[in-house]
C-alpha cells in the first residue's frame, strides 16, 4: 500500500550571483591601476540544480554529503528561508524546521524568556507554555540554568533548549540540520528516541548529517547530494558505501551556498587588492596541521567495509622525514561518524622507543586492530609527534575511513565480541 507523499520537490535549482573584478588591460595587472582599468563582471553559481525527490507521510529521509554539496541550501529552501530560483516545493501537513542554532533566540534574555518568546514564534499562547514549561525545561535538562542569560550557554546547552522547544511543536514534518552534532552523546540518544516516537505517530522527519550510523539506524532512505546535484536516492546501505566512494576523490572547490556568504564574497571583492596569485590549497590539507619536518606520504587501511566480527582492520601509515627528528612518536586515534574518539595509541603506549629519523628517510609503521567498533562510519586520524608529545610534526584528521556492518546495532560505541557461559545447578531449581 501506498503511502500518500509529505513532500514534493520538483526541479529546483538556486543560483547565487557572484561579483568578480575582470583586469583589463595585462599593464594594469601589474601596476596600481588595476581599480581603475577593471570591470565588475557577475557570475552565477548554482548551489542547487535540479532537484526533484518525494518523502512519503511518515518517513525518516536522509540527506547526506560533503561540505559545500548544497545540503543546507536544500533544507532552507524547504523551511521556506530561501526561495528556490527555479522549480517548486510541495508541502502536505504543517513544517517545523531546526536548521539554524539560535534562531528565534535572544542571547541577552534569559532562558525562561526565551522559551517563551520562542513559544509564542511557534504560535503557542503563554497559557499553552506555562503548561509545557516543565516538559522543555526537564528534556534540555537545564533546570539550573533557566535564569542565567543565553549569551552565557554553551553551544550544546542551546542546541537542547532549541530542539526541546521543537519537539513541543505539533508538526507533520519536521526538518533537522546537523546542529544535533553539537550536543553530547547522552542528548543525541535522547534526540533520536524521540524520532522513532514521531515515526510512530507518522511524522515525517527529514534529517541532514556527516553520521552515517546513525542514517542507517534511523532512516527508511537516503539521499546523496554532491557538486549541487542529486548523486543517488535509494537505501541507507547503499547510500553509505557511495558516501564512503565520495571521500576516496579530490573534495569539491568551495561552493556559495547561502545569501550570506555571497554577501561576503561581494564584500571581499570589494575590498581585494591586486596581487600575485596563491597556490591553491587542497581540502585535505586544511585537516592537516604540524610542523611538516616529518610526514605521511601515504595512509592504506586493508578494506573499506568490514562485516565480520572476527575480522581485524590492518592499518598502514608510510612517512617521511624533511628533516632530522628526534623522538619521534607515531599514533592514531579512530572516530566515529559524529567525530567521537573510540580509540587510539602510539608506539610509545605500545613499548616502541621515540626514534631519532634523518633527512629523507621513510618509515612504515604497521598496526592491526581488532574489529571491536559499532556499525557504521569510522575516520582514522593519525599523527606524528615529537618532543615529548609537545611539537606536532603531522596530524591528519579523516586521513581514512573504512565502515563496519553489523546485523545488529547497539547503543554503545564499541560493539567487541564478547564469550558467554551460563552454567545453572539443576538442583537447586527442582522444586519439592
Amino acid at each position: 500500500m501506498t503511502r500518500e507523499v509529505a513532500l514534493s520537490v520538483t526541479g529546483v535549482s538556486k543560483r547565487f550571483t557572484l561579483p568578480h573584478e575582470r583586469i583589463t588591460t595585462v599593464k594594469s595587472l601589474f601596476t596600481g591601476l588595476a581599480k581603475r582599468r577593471s570591470k565588475i563582471v557577475n557570475e552565477d553559481q548554482y548551489a542547487l540544480q535540479d532537484i526533484s525527490f518525494e518523502v512519503e507521510q511518515g518517513e525518516f529521509f536522509g540527506i547526506v554529503g560533503r561540505n559545500g554539496s548544497g545540503k543546507s541550501t536544500l533544507l532552507k529552501i524547504l523551511a521556506g528561508i530561501y526561495q528556490p530560483t527555479t522549480g517548486n516545493v510541495v508541502k502536505n501537513g504543517r513544517l517545523v524546521p531546526f536548521i539554524e542554532l539560535g534562531v528565534g533566540f535572544n542571547p541577552e534574555l534569559t532562558g525562561r524568556e526565551n522559551v517563551y518568546l520562542n513559544g509564542a514564534m511557534l504560535g503557542f499562547s503563554s497559557r499553552e507554555i506555562d503548561a509545557l514549561y516543565e516538559d522543555i525545561v526537564e528534556f534540555a535538562e537545564l533546570e539550573k540554568f533557566m535564569d542565567q542569560k543565553l549569551k552565557n550557554y554553551s553551544s550544546g546547552m542551546q542546541v537542547r533548549l532549541a530542539f526541546s522547544m521543537a519537539t513541543r511543536t505539533k508538526t507533520d514534518i519536521l526538518l533537522v540540520d546537523e546542529v544535533l552534532a553539537v550536543g553530547d552523546a547522552d542528548f543525541q540518544r535522547k534526540c533520536y528516541t524521540y524520532f522513532k516516537s514521531l515515526k510512530k505517530q507518522k511524522v515525517t522527519v527529514i534529517f541532514v548529517t556527516h553520521d552515517m550510523s546513525a542514517v542507517v539506524e534511523h532512516c527508511d532512505r537516503a539521499m546523496l547530494v554532491e557538486g549541487s546535484r542529486i548523486v543517488s536516492i535509494g537505501d541507507t546501505d547503499k547510500i553509505t558505501k557511495q558516501y564512503i566512494q565520495l571521500f576516496q576523490q579530490p573534495a569539491p572547490a568551495p561552493r556559495i551556498e547561502s545569501e550570506e556568504q555571497a554577501a561576503e564574497a561581494a564584500q571581499a571583492q570589494g575590498d581585494q587588492q591586486p596581487e600575485e596569485p596563491e597556490p591553491q590549497v587542497e581540502e585535505q590539507d586544511r585537516k592537516r596541521w604540524g610542523n611538516k619536518r616529518a610526514a605521511f606520504t601515504r595512509i592504506d587501511v586493508s578494506s573499506s567495509q568490514v562485516t565480520d566480527a572476527d575480522d581485524t582492520i590492518s592499518i598502514t601509515c608510510t612517512a617521511k622525514a624533511r628533516e632530522s627528528v628526534e623522538d619521534a612518536v607515531f599514533g592514531f586515534l579512530i572516530k566515529n561518524a559524529s567525530g567521537n574518539p573510540i580509540l587510539g595509541t602510539n608506539t610509545l603506549i605500545k613499548g616502541q622507543r621515540p626514534m631519532s629519523l634523518t633527512e629523507g628517510q621513510q618509515v612504515v609503521v604497521r598496526w592491526t586492530v581488532p574489529n571491536v567498533f559499532n556499525d557504521g562510519l569510522h575516520w582514522l586520524e593519525p599523527a606524528i609527534v615529537h618532543n615529548g608529545g609537545i611539537d606536532v610534526c603531522d596530524w591528519w584528521e579523516e586521513a581514512a575511513s573504512f565502515t563496519v556492518v553489523r546485523k545488529e546495532r547497539t547503543p554503545y560505541i564499541i560493539s567487541p565480541t564478547i564469550d558467554v557461559v551460563v552454567e545453572k545447578d539443576q538442583d537447586a531449581w527442582q522444586m519439592s
